[in-house]
């Protein structure tokens, strides 16, 4: 086999994939290789869409990352997973494909002081990657979802779209929403995602879409290695010229682009000598590179879950007939094997989101005051919201049995669930070495509630879902039967009480951003210039979301895959390779 490429890409996830798919465009014909830590991943029964939600329990396909103790979080060590194999994390995440706010990449744009990230820009990639399915089953009102074409893309690898068969209180659990006064958001991708939709997934007639079906596409310049973790990156001077991994040295003529991930990026930096130079010392690593700032800067948002019985002929689902009979869950997975429809393309696979924003009594707060003028001028852009939320989501399939002491196992099919998720948060963590060994992963601290602002983002988020849908919907509230999930004062609870509520259930969303922040060349905390680039060497780029300066308002993945393919573009122009 060659050692020798124009191009070496480390990582197969959304973001590697995407500067793959973007060289691939190039008529010259680059000789790119792919390193990816795990397996090749290639089990369709991995994809079925209604059991996404435990993909990420598969050992073998998730590293297993956790957090250190949270300190402002009762103490608790939290699930970090990263996906493992081709397609990386996007084979085991939940779904979700919602691109956030035309603001924050306009922001992106400011911060960088370069028009590649602006939103007509960004809009552009997405449609070069995606294939959008518009259909709804049918006799569905236009008015719960009416995606424009000229927002979406038709002819790229990743397959989007709503699932073809819905929950049967998916439209009333809708309807109730805006009943309390949420107005409906017929596409949550256009830029303005502020309202409540119908989710988008990335998955399509029952089926996952992940990077690996990027990967799959390829030419014959491309190669692809598994099992084959980086360790760190070869250097010639302060010139990056290839990778090792797991003993064998591969190397590139031109460029090596590191895509592992906001966890592991920064850790295959800090052992090729990039890195704070008193974690380097510590662990006797030859520094190369003074920048303090790699693994630093990490953000993330947390998530928990209200969860309440229903009572028949509420707007509850049929969905305990299904999950309370392993029997029917045999049948409906030899059913999506055979044609890809089925109860596993309709329970937990159509959700509703609302991005929300909250009240002046937030944004008079005094925790909201007290930010920077130009982090308030952010979060009180019309396009970014506060909060999000999401409907039926299969609360059960997720935390482990136990997990509800109010509630037997049996009783926890029949259920409405809302998770809340906490947006914009000001805490900043960091992943900091804690091993002279390449393979040992850093120490993952994201600091959650550690700054003000979060905790009374959370109170406050918590309550006003509370007063104006849980408590304050006369027919929701009718229909619910009891609490399996929740402040036990509801929304009179105090802010310490609703705070309580959150340290209890609190997880990570696993939208790690910034540990190798991008900037303009010159300022204090950036990592990478705007065109990707290791600031101080040559040769070694980073495209994952360690790089991107703003949480942007979504689920990142798709985040991940516009950020490979804009690295992707500017090689090609770079190299003059179009």
């Amino acid at each position: 086999m060659a050692t020798e490429y124009d191009f070496i890409i480390v990582g197969s996830g959304p973001a590697g994939a995407s500067v793959a798919f973007a060289l691939a465009q190039s008529p010259k014909k680059p000789k790119v290789l792919i390193l990816e830590a795990g397996s090749r991943n290639d089990d369709r029964n991995l994809r079925v869409s209604g059991q996404r939600w435990l993909t990420f329990l598969q050992k073998d396909l998730n590293f297993g990352y956790k957090t250190c103790p949270q300190q402002n979080v009762a103490s608790r060590e939290l699930d970090y997973s990263r996906g493992k194999g081709l397609g990386g994390s996007s084979a085991i995440n939940f779904g979700a494909f919602t691109v956030g706010a035309s603001h924050d990449y306009d922001t992106w744009a400011k911060l960088t002081d370069d028009e590649d990230y602006s939103w007509p820009r960004i809009q552009g990639r997405f449609k070069k990657l995606i294939t959008f399915h518009r259909d709804l089953p049918a006799g569905t009102d236009p008015k719960y979802a009416s995606p424009l074409a000229e927002n979406h893309g038709s002819s790229g690898p990743l397959h989007l779209g709503y699932a073809k068969e819905w929950e049967e209180d998916l439209v009333p659990t809708l309807d109730l929403l805006s009943q309390s006064g949420y107005a409906l958001n017929p596409d949550h991708n256009s830029g303005n995602p502020i309202g409540v939709s119908l989710l988008i997934t990335s998955t399509h007639d029952g089926l996952r879409s992940t990077a690996n079906d990027i990967l799959s596409e390829l030419p014959d310049n491309f190669t692809v290695l598994t099992s084959s973790p980086v360790q760190n990156v070869i250097f010639s001077g302060k010139k990056a010229i290839g990778v090792s991994s797991n003993g064998t040295s591969y190397f590139a003529s031109r460029e090596v682009i590191l895509s592992a991930g906001a966890l592991d990026t920064p850790r295959i930096l800090m052992h090729s000598g990039i890195g704070p130079t008193d974690q380097l010392t510590k662990f006797g690593i030859p520094v190369l590179l003074p920048a303090p700032r790699v693994g630093q800067n990490l953000r993330d948002r947390p998530f928990m879950s209200l969860v309440y019985r229903r009572k028949p002929g509420s707007t509850a689902s049929k969905r305990g007939s299904f999950y309370g009979s392993q029997a029917a869950q045999d049948s409906a997975l030899a059913q999506w094997q055979n044609d890809g429809t089925g109860p596993w393309s309709k329970y937990g696979c159509q959700l509703a989101v609302g991005f929300l924003k909250l009240s002046e009594r937030f944004t008079s707060s005094r925790e909201f005051r007290s930010l920077p003028e130009g982090e308030q001028e952010f979060l009180n852009h019309e396009t970014v919201p506060h909060m999000e939320f999401v409907t039926h989501f299969p609360v059960h399939m997720y935390f482990p049995p136990g997990a509800f002491p109010r509630v037997s196992e049996e009783q926890l099919v029949d259920y409405s669930c809302l998770s809340l998720f906490l947006y914009n948060p000001q805490s900043r963590g960091e992943a900091t070495l804690q091993s002279s060994d390449p393979d040992v992963p850093l120490r993952f601290d994201p600091r959650f509630f550690a700054h003000e602002f979060d905790r009374r983002a959370a109170a406050d988020s918590l309550r006003e879902f509370l007063e104006r849908f849980v408590e304050g919907n006369e027919e929701f509230r009718r229909g619910t039967e009891g609490v399996i999930a929740g402040p036990e004062k509801g929304a009179k609870s105090s802010d310490e009480e609703l705070l309580d509520f959150w340290r209890e259930g609190l997880g990570s969303t696993f939208h790690m951003t910034g540990t190798a922040k991008m900037g303009k060349r010159g300022e204090e905390d950036a990592v990478v210039d705007s065109a990707f680039r290791v600031i101080g060497v040559e040769g070694l780029r980073v495209a994952d979301m360690s790089v991107v300066p703003v949480l942007v308002s979504g689920h990142t993945q798709a985040v991940a895959y516009v950020t490979g393919y804009t690295c992707g573009e500017k090689l090609l122009k770079e190299y003059d390779l179009l």
